[in-house]
């Protein structure tokens, strides 16, 4: 939390509550933060993550003390500090200073409320080790999910799923991926410790590194020769070319922005790639991905859906469907998704999916492959999805030279992981991912 001392904590809380309450209300909390002021947004981001990791307990938590619920403002900005309060998460300010900035917030934003906030607040304090207790017997408040993604993640993972929620608590690692046209992954990490940064070999060109930093202090990251990329999500390219494609093959990325696979391609391999994508404002970041890692590729804003609206007619030697989904294996990176989503979510999600690949399956030469992917830990949007496809198509079956990893779940002990040659290294607990590698007959 040390980028948030150089402002007021007062007025950082304020913020945070107002990006909390937007959240509430159903909007990212990307956006929350792209509106608020730019010398805040640092220790804001810090101070909502935070939050957003321990929102369920503060919720059960602020039932018990007011059942009542206040206002959205105000219940914001008393969620948020309930949760930088919460024992468990390792309070990241004296409890007393906080409660005193939050009244002081509160004063400056809903005067009014001041006396409430403090009131209850203090109480939190007096009688927390009770009030932790009973907030802990609400699934909500115990696992900080939402009660259908916790069940869920039972009736997916039950082995699993306790471990699964915990993991979406914790920090995520910064992964790096070192652009192989231009430098190998051992040497790079050499070339982070000349610059006073430790890293770690995770994968192929994956670069783990100790303490997350800006991408203004990576060398050479302007001039494209590393990427910042999870170790799961490279896991796509190597898949897709694992066994070789001629020198430009036709390749398609459907689902591209914002252009980390596509890249990942080309560094990899001289192809002719095709980056589809639904949204043109996204598109743009493929563009410019591209431009910093001096490649090249065709971009084209289109539903990879309707395929009658943008195909040429001429067959893809191999097409990689990114497929859009819940994003709930990227949680640890995006704590708003859990509060975000809604149980009737993931069937909409589950049609979309299925409509791609059945809309983007003809499009494959004869003897192609298909690589389906997900950030998602849901079978639904995975096995279950894959199961159903093969079902309806006779000409596709899973490759198994490399066989596809399945379900990759973001845990240090996961078992399941992609062939020893483009696999992230046992411990990297990458995020979770779904791969499954077809074959067109």
């Amino acid at each position: 939390m040390n980028s948030t001392v150089s402002l007021p904590l007062a007025r950082l809380l304020a913020h945070t509550a107002d990006a909390v309450q937007a959240v509430r209300a159903g909007r990212s909390l990307n956006d929350a933060l792209a509106r608020c002021p730019a010398d805040a947004r640092p220790g804001t981001q810090a101070l909502s993550f935070h939050v957003l990791r321990w929102l369920g307990s503060a919720q059960a938590a602020r039932a018990l003390l007011a059942p009542k619920t206040p206002a959205p403002a105000v219940d914001a900005l008393l969620l948020s500090a309930i949760a930088l309060l919460w024992p468990a998460a390792g309070a990241p300010y004296d409890e007393h200073t906080l409660v005193d900035q939050a009244v002081s917030a509160a004063q400056r934003r809903h005067k009014p409320s001041a006396g409430f906030i403090n009131a209850i607040l203090r109480r939190f304090l007096r009688e927390r080790d009770a009030i932790v207790e009973a907030a802990q017997r609400d699934p909500v408040g115990a696992h900080n999910h939402p009660a259908w993604w916790i069940e869920r993640l039972r009736r997916d993972w039950p082995d699993a799923w306790q471990a699964l929620l915990a993991a979406n608590s914790q920090h995520a690692p910064m992964t790096l991926r070192v652009n192989a046209r231009r430098d190998s992954a051992a040497h790079y990490v050499q070339r982070l410790a000349a610059e006073g940064l430790e890293g770690q070999v995770v994968g192929p060109q994956a670069v783990r590194l100790a303490t997350p930093c800006p991408v203004t202090r990576l060398p050479g990251f302007a001039d494209g020769d590393v990427s910042v990329q999870d170790a799961a999500a490279q896991l796509a390219a190597p898949l897709l070319i694992a066994d070789g494609l001629a020198p430009n093959a036709r390749v398609l990325d459907a689902c591209a922005a914002p252009g980390g696979k596509t890249a990942h391609l080309l560094e990899l391999a001289d192809l002719d790639v095709l980056a589809l994508d639904s949204d043109a404002t996204r598109l743009q970041r493929v563009r410019e991905t591209l431009a910093r890692l001096h490649l090249s590729a065709h971009t084209q804003a289109a539903d990879a859906g309707d395929p009658s609206a943008w195909w040429d007619g001429r067959p893809f030697d191999a097409i990689l469907l990114d497929a859009p989904c819940s994003a709930s294996g990227i949680v640890r990176r995006h704590p708003d998704v859990r509060w975000l989503r809604r149980s009737t979510d993931i069937a909409a999600l589950a049609h979309t999916q299925a409509r791609l690949l059945d809309a983007l399956w003809p499009l494959l030469a004869p003897g192609g492959r298909l690589l389906y992917c997900t950030c998602s830990v849901f079978k639904a949007e995975g096995q279950d999805q894959i199961d159903a496809f093969l079902q309806r198509q006779p000409h596709a079956s899973p490759v198994k030279h490399p066989p596809s990893p399945g379900h990759m779940l973001p845990l240090p002990d996961n078992e399941r992981a992609a062939p020893q040659d483009c696999a992230p290294a046992f411990g990297a607990s990458p995020d979770g991912f779904f791969y499954a590698l077809l074959q067109n007959h």
